[in-house]
This record gives C-alpha cells, structure tokens and sequence, in this order.
C-alpha cells in the first residue's frame, strides 16, 4: 500500500493549517507528523483518512498499482484517536463480534487470542462504560495492531495510558511496522521516536 499526496492544504475560514505538502507515504517505512498543540497534526491525520475533505490538492491511496476509490479508503485503514467512541453499551465480547463483522482479525489470530494480548481477557462479559480510560486505549490501539488493514493511523496514542500501558503500545506498534503502513501524530518523542520519517507540520504553513 501506498498513498500519494500532491500539493495538499487545508484551512478554516482564512488560517491555513497546512499546504503545499507533497509526499508518498510507502507501507516499508512508518511516519510521524509533528508539531506543538493546536498545529494542525490531528487534521492532517483526519484529512489522510478521508475524514476531512482538503482545501486544495488530493489524497490517493494505491494497493500495488490499482488506484483505490475515496468511498473505500476505509476498507484499508485503522484509526486509533481522542474522539473515537466505543459502543460503550456493549460488553466486550459483544463488540468484538460486531466490530469483526467490518474489519478481519489478523491471520492467525482468534478473539480469545486478542482479548489476551490486550490483557482483558477477565473483563469480556463487562461493559465498556465500566472499563477505565487506558483499558479502552488498549482495546483501540488492539483492534489497530490486529485488523489485517495494511494502514494504522494513531493520534497521540499514549494518551491515557500509564507507564506500564506505553510499555505495551511500543511493544506492539513495533511489531506492527513489520505488517502495516503506519502514520503517528503526536508531539511526545516516545511514541515516534522509532519512526522512519517524520513530517513537522510548521513546515508546511
């Protein structure tokens, strides 16, 4: 997989966030974007996605050399941010069949498999609103590191996760850069610091 990005700008009312970036994004190599709060990392991520429409520019994602239409951007990719929900009513047994529905678990690997390597494995016939806020984190990064999708998108990823948790997401994003394209956007050195290439978004204001 690869994606292609020409000549790329997004703005809100008259302030541009970013423009005039041009890259390819190839899955041998992992990416960080970076920059202070508020620079635009977490739109740049949300417009790679296709979740934000671009200003100006285009976003292309290839499998090989087959140009992948925008409406199925989604068939390729894994996001893991702030804002994205759990179905908080469900148990986790509960969401992790329906969320299997979409998206297939990693060759090899079944559902008791993955609630134990996300350590939840006694807290499947719990609900999600009772889980706390770095078990969720772990389930999200988990459903990233484990989708066959050849893309994973991660936004400030440590976030709500304790010492122990961040062990465990550099453990396992590792092991994902063998498999998967990966794109980080954070502005914590240890969540990208092993990343091939980094993108400061200053740098394209």
């Amino acid at each position: 997989m690869r994606i292609e990005v020409e000549n790329l700008g997004k703005k809100y009312a008259k302030e541009w966030i970013f423009r005039k970036l041009d890259m390819q994004f190839d899955s041998q190599f992992s990416y960080a974007i970076t920059g202070p709060n508020g620079s635009g990392k977490s739109t740049l991520l949300q417009t790679l996605t296709g979740v934000f429409l671009p200003t100006e520019g285009t976003v292309s994602y290839f499998k090989e050399d087959e140009n992948i239409l925008e409406e199925d951007f989604y068939k390729h990719l894994d996001i893991v941010t702030p804002y994205l929900e759990l179905i908080e009513e469900f148990t986790l047994d509960e969401f992790l069949k329906f969320h299997f529905k979409f998206k297939r678990l990693s060759e090899g690997v079944s559902i008791d498999d993955f609630v134990q390597h996300v350590y939840l494995e006694k807290d499947r016939d719990k609900q999600l609103q009772n889980f706390s806020s770095g078990m969720k984190q772990r389930l999200k990064l988990g459903l990233a590191f484990y989708s066959q999708s050849p893309i994973c998108f991660l936004d400030e990823p440590t976030s709500n996760l304790d010492e122990q948790g961040t062990d465990w997401y550099l453990a396992h994003v590792k092991r994902a850069l063998d498999k998967k394209l990966v794109i980080i956007s954070s502005n914590q050195k240890h969540e990208y610091d092993f990343c091939d290439k980094v993108i400061n978004i200053p740098d394209f204001k």
